[in-house]
């Protein structure tokens, strides 16, 4: 088993010398783990990123940085736990940044994956979702000013491109980038299943023997995975997908209770229209405990399949590696043959040997979580080797689970485990000394001081 861990690594390290990797992260918003059929649910099809899962591999362990939108985002892009740029919540407007001691924007200082892959002699581009910002605040910097090449987005300042033309746009830099003989690093940030729930009849008429709700939520999932198919099917046109790696995860958990309780209504959103609202949020977490805002598994535990031919295998399981979002910007350089800024520490590990098939029976480093919640369980979390310790915002709280072996949370620990629950808390007591106690730099709108003057009026 060694010796193929070894030819596996070699064959990936052996890649990089010879031409560097093409990387394409697809990465939908509010996917619960449960919302694929090949995670076995009952009606919803996604037969395009079921490719990926067979012809490449499921890591069923692996979390986002947060359970909510921008700090996951964040962590992905700065390898960082997004505490340490002040991103605990989604960007919204000024003045509700600022009632939760948040910028308006990620500082253009912090060390960010797609300058740092510019620099490497990648071309970048970004489609879809930002929220790095908001479009609710015109002064944001632009997504082009984080080191994109080309970019088409919503939820950023500026234009806001139409959702469905990710997969388009994509496509056409993949082509770009080929001619150009140049290696490409692609952001693909769906806007399903987030809501307004945009539906096209064409979709609700596949799922036409289902209830309405059911109609809704499967009908949005078939649209993006037919996206989906349009990529995978341009890199096989072009016959790059040998050496590009796709990678499919999401944001955070699924939005909603999941249950089919209501009729939906429709509303209407800056930034992608009209469409559907939660009532139709029937997303599946697979078992998994706490959805969308929740630091529990159903919240940070995604999708994420892996596919890079005849470097990762095919139609393989990992359900043991406890990898994370801020492992991506690491990885992604150390393929890229990207070099970090001096003194730059990234939070996450560089998982290509996980990737290659090496298994990862313990970390390195811990990993630690802040949440939007200020009151119940699970404001603050850590993972450390095979133990995951949830706090109460004010510490007084806590539970304890032996998460490599219980994903679903079902056995609570920490009676049992008082000394193991003590060392991981004192241990989120520690990192908190290192997390700035408010936002600084060039990250404010000029909004916000108007905020300011008006209440001080």
């Amino acid at each position: 088993m060694k010796k193929t861990f070894a030819i596996l690594f070699s064959l990936v390290t052996t890649a990089v010398a010879e031409t560097k990797p093409n990387i394409l992260f697809i990465f939908a918003d509010d996917w619960g783990w449960g919302d694929l059929s090949c995670h076995n649910h009952p009606y919803i099809k996604t037969p395009n990123i079921d490719r990926l899962a067979k012809e490449g591999t499921d890591f069923e362990r692996f979390t986002v940085a947060s359970g909510v939108c921008s700090p996951s985002r964040v962590g992905v892009m700065t390898g960082q736990f997004p505490s340490r740029n002040n991103v605990a919540g989604h960007f919204a407007t000024p003045e509700s940044n600022m009632k939760r001691n948040m910028p308006d924007w990620l500082s253009l200082d912090v060390p960010f994956l797609a300058k740092l892959l510019q620099g490497a002699g990648y071309r970048t581009a970004h489609y879809g979702k930002w929220h790095i910002s908001n479009n609710l605040v015109p002064d944001s910097p632009t997504p082009g000013e984080y080191g994109y090449d080309d970019y088409g987005s919503f939820n950023c300042s500026g234009l806001q491109m139409p959702w469905y033309n990710d997969a388009i746009r994509t496509s056409l830099f993949i082509e770009e980038s080929v001619k150009l003989e140049k290696p490409f690093f692609i952001n693909v940030w769906m806007h399903e299943p987030h809501t307004p729930f945009h539906t096209i009849p064409e979709y609700e008429w596949r799922f036409r023997d289902l209830d309405r709700n059911h109609q809704i939520y499967a009908s949005v999932l078939s649209h993006a995975d037919d996206r989906v198919g349009v990529i995978l099917d341009t890199l096989d046109r072009l016959k790059i997908a040998d050496n590009t790696l796709v990678i499919f995860s999401s944001d955070n958990g699924p939005e909603g209770s999941g249950a089919d309780d209501g009729i939906a209504k429709l509303i209407f959103d800056s930034a992608t229209g009209a469409g559907w609202d939660t009532t139709a949020s029937v997303g599946t977490t697979g078992e998994r405990s706490g959805r969308k805002r929740s630091l529990k598994e159903g919240g940070i535990g995604v999708p994420f399949l892996a596919r890079w031919p005849k470097q990762i295998a095919a139609g393989k399981i990992d359900n043991e590696s406890l990898i994370t979002a801020v492992d991506l910007l690491p990885t992604f350089c150390a393929l890229a043959g990207a070099e970090l800024p001096d003194g730059f520490k990234p939070d996450g590990v560089n998982i290509t040997e996980v990737l290659a098939g090496k298994k990862m029976p313990s970390r390195e480093k811990p990993i630690f979580w802040e949440g939007m919640a200020k009151k119940g369980i699970a404001n603050w979390c850590t993972v450390q080797g095979q133990w995951k310790l949830l706090a109460s915002s004010d510490l007084t709280k806590i539970q304890l689970y032996n998460i490599a072996n219980d994903v679903k949370e079902a056995n609570e620990l920490s009676k049992e485990q008082p000394e193991i629950a003590a060392k991981l808390l004192l241990s989120i007591k520690e990192w908190q000394k290192t997390l700035p106690k408010e936002p600084t730099g060039n990250v404010f709108s000029k909004f916000r001081k108007a905020d300011k003057l008006k209440k001080k009026e």
